[in-house]
Order: structure tokens, then sequence, then C-alpha cells
């Protein structure tokens, strides 16, 4: 009855408390902290990043201050308009060091071409997994569907990657006839290739051949194809395997 009288128990009110305080303990990391976080793992490997961010804020001030005496802007308006500016114009540096810097780190790494093109903007369908795969050279090919047709990118040399291509440009044609087009993209930075960090953009400045509707279409009849399947050894009929009865006795 005193309990009830007086409201939640004590050790009610302590598990409360504790829960509290471990919903704050699982909250994500503000902003500033996430922009020194990025400045600190950037900085480990990019040693002009201090360098070119302050050039960024010296010139962003000086422009700006530069415009507003040319235009007879009372100075301390000016001065105190140009700092938040530069301090933005940096932090874009910095932002985009550090997104050049990644792309460099992940490149060369097998399937990181897939997990780059999820990012895409919305209106594009990509496969989850690769729909072709030369399991000795790692040779990659991933498939994304939107309005300018369909884009078979590869992951690998072209000149190796170009069987897997051929093979799943016949794949497609069966399913969807002439009339939509397969469109072929090599990531790489090799000759004829594209480098990672620039194959979404391609992707999304390409010519549109289809609609919504019809993309959508396409990539749903796609799905149904499946995935990369692992090959069988030629000579082999897995519905007619023996177990080896020497290896089962002992030799």
């Amino acid at each position: 009855m005193a309990a009830s009288r007086s409201g939640a128990s004590p050790v009610d009110k302590k598990a409360a408390k504790a829960a509290s305080k471990a919903a704050a303990a699982e909250k994500k990391p503000g902003r500033l902290s996430q922009l020194r976080q990025v400045y600190s793992i950037t900085r480990q490997t990019d040693r002009q990043l201090p360098l070119w961010m302050l050039g960024a804020f010296a010139g962003t001030v000086l422009l700006v201050v530069l415009v507003g005496l040319l235009v007879h802007a009372w100075w301390p308006i000016v001065l105190i308009f140009s700092i938040p500016m530069g301090v933005l114009v940096a932090l874009v540096v910095m932002s985009r060091r550090a997104e050049r810097f990644a792309y460099e780190r992940a490149s060369g790494q097998p399937g990181v071409t897939g997990q780059v093109l999820k990012n895409i903007r919305r209106g594009w369908f990509v496969e989850d997994e690769p729909v072709a795969v030369d399991p000795r050279t790692r040779d990659l090919v991933f498939r994304a569907v939107g309005r300018p047709g369909v884009a078979l990118v590869t992951e690998g040399p072209v000149n190796r990657v170009q069987r897997l291509v051929d093979a799943e440009r016949k794949r497609v044609s069966r399913v969807l006839g002439p009339n939509v087009p397969v469109l072929v993209l090599n990531v790489g930075d090799g000759e004829g290739q594209i480098p990672l960090r620039k194959i979404n953009g391609k992707l999304t400045r390409m010519r549109p051949a289809l609609t919504k509707t019809e993309a959508s279409q396409v990539a749903s009849r796609l799905r149904a194809l499946g995935g990369a399947r692992p090959p069988i050894p030629k000579g082999v009929d897995p519905m007619r395997m023996r177990p080896d009865r020497k290896g089962v006795r002992g030799r």
C-alpha cells in the first residue's frame, strides 16, 4: 500500500534511471563529433588536409572581403559574413578529400563496386549480388536497371571480363528482346575504365530511353533470372555422384 501511495517503487526508479542512461549512451554522436572523426581518419592518410582546409578558409574569406569592398559594403558585416563562409568551404574540401581517399582505399577489393552502386540515387534498381562471377580470377559483373536501360557494370580487366559480359548480355537479350538498351561500364583505373568514385555519376547522367514504369517492369523481369550460380566442373553430374567407398572404409 505504501508503495502504491508514493508512486513508483525505488527499484522501478533505479531501473528507469539505468534505462535512460543506457539510451543516452546509445545516442549517435553529434555533428561536431562526426566532423572530428572524419578529420582524424582522413588526416592519417592525407597529410596535406590541414593545408587544403586552411587555404580554402583563407581564400574564401579574402574573396568575400574583396567583393564587399568593391560594392562598398560595411566591412565589419562583410568580415562577420565571410568567416562562416570560409568554414563551410573548408568543410566541403575536407568532405571531398575524405571521399576520394575512401574510394582509393576501397579500390581493388572484390565486390566493392556492388557496394558503391547501392548508394546511387533513386531511379535505379541494383541487384544485391553479382549476376556473373569468375571464381578463378574473381572478376564480377553487376547489374543495374534504370531509365537509360540495363547497365552491366564490370569489375576486372576489360579484356578478361569480356567473356562474362557477353554471356550476361545474351541472357538479358533473350528475356527483354532488342528494344531495351544494354550498356556496359568497366570500373577501374586502366584504359577504357571508369574510376570507382565516378561510376554512379556516370550512370545518373545517361540519357533516358525508358519510362519509370518500363524500367520497373524490366527490373522485375530480370530479377526472376536470379544472380550468379556457382560453376559445376565439366563432366560432373551432381545427381549421379557417389561417395568414395574406399574413403569410407579406410585404405
